[in-house]
């Protein structure tokens, strides 16, 4: 297996083309989008609000029975509910959760995924922890 640097010596000009690839435009959205990163604290907002939200819901997994395990890394979170995979419920808690104003995704089954964008604020991730929180602890099967 090469690494990336041993392709790029492998290629020579002209060997390899790109529909898109040094586009004037799509470089300069790019470069505009990094700024906008760096410019408005995203990464750092994301670990920061990722850790209010993690801290959040393990601690609802310890006093919630459906939930099996909670994991993930910055705003990218993921509920794994106790139940078997070809279970709905975690399609079901999902529909409840729209129906409360949070979107949210299941996945694999028996698990929810939870992305919410970079720019969230403090007060978003209590609203959204306030109807998790809500739609686990009224939820009967």
């Amino acid at each position: 297996v090469l690494c990336r640097d041993e392709i790029m010596l492998t290629l020579k000009p002209g060997e390899h083309g790109s529909t898109f690839g040094g586009n004037p435009l799509a470089c300069a959205i790019a470069s505009e989008a990094i700024d906008i990163l760096e410019d408005e604290h995203l990464v750092q907002n994301a670990q920061i609000r990722g850790l209010q939200l993690m801290s959040f819901l393990q601690e609802l997994s310890q006093k919630c029975p459906l939930i099996r395990d909670v994991r993930g890394k910055g705003l990218l979170c993921a509920i794994e509910i106790n139940t078997d995979e070809e279970s709905p419920i975690a399609w079901e808690i999902c529909l409840s959760m729209m129906r409360s104003g949070l979107l949210a995704k299941p996945t694999h089954e028996n698990k929810i995924r939870l992305a919410p964008p970079l720019c969230i604020s403090e007060l978003d991730i209590k609203k959204a922890c306030h109807i998790i929180e809500q739609t686990f602890t009224n939820w009967k099967s």
